[in-house]
């Protein structure tokens, strides 16, 4: 997604238990917002956003990171979104 500079983890290449604690964390420790009309859970740490898609803890396969200056609601504010939603499968 070059439009949306970011890195991921895959639950495959790390410890399940840390994967796991993680996504919690981020949604018992993070706040409400969204991706253009996706509701999203963002946790905030050292200028990182990180951020799951949101399925149920079993499901989630990725926990996602960005520079705060390249988040949905920092672009949003600064008037700097791509003209279009990126399509998800």
């Amino acid at each position: 997604m070059p439009e949306w500079p970011h890195e991921y983890i895959v639950r495959r290449d790390c410890p399940q238990d840390l994967f796991e604690m993680l996504v919690r964390h981020i949604r018992e420790h993070g706040y409400h917002g969204s991706f253009y009309e996706r509701p999203i859970t963002y946790f905030d740490e050292d200028n990182l956003v990180y951020w799951t898609m949101g399925a149920p803890l079993a499901e989630t396969t990725i926990i996602n990171r960005c520079l705060k200056k390249d988040s949905y609601e920092q672009r949003l504010k600064d008037g700097a979104l791509p003209a279009t939603a990126p399509s998800y499968r």
